[in-house]
């Protein structure tokens, strides 16, 4: 029995979306990661300010990068696919 196009689009749309959720949750955790590491050197209990600015200013910095990144990658696939 063939699937008809309608349903074949629909698990199509509900595929992209996992991946959009998976990709934004490896995102958090590469951040999170990343900036702990560069921020924090003593672990405690709570963050002083200057840990919690470090923090901040570090994860703005890796969204802006991503960001950056995503649109140049975005521009590049679109540019092959003209070229086709």
């Amino acid at each position: 029995m063939a699937m008809d196009s309608a349903k074949r689009g629909e698990i199509m749309e509900l595929a992209k979306q996992q991946i959009a959720v998976a990709n934004a949750q490896e995102l958090l955790s590469k951040m999170t990661q990343r900036c702990f590491k560069k921020c924090v050197n003593k672990p405690g209990s709570s963050l002083d300010s200057s840990e919690q600015k470090c923090i901040s200013m570090c994860m703005d910095r890796f969204m802006d990068s991503w960001d950056l990144i995503s649109r140049a990658y975005g521009q590049r696939l679109q540019r092959e696919q003209q070229n086709q």
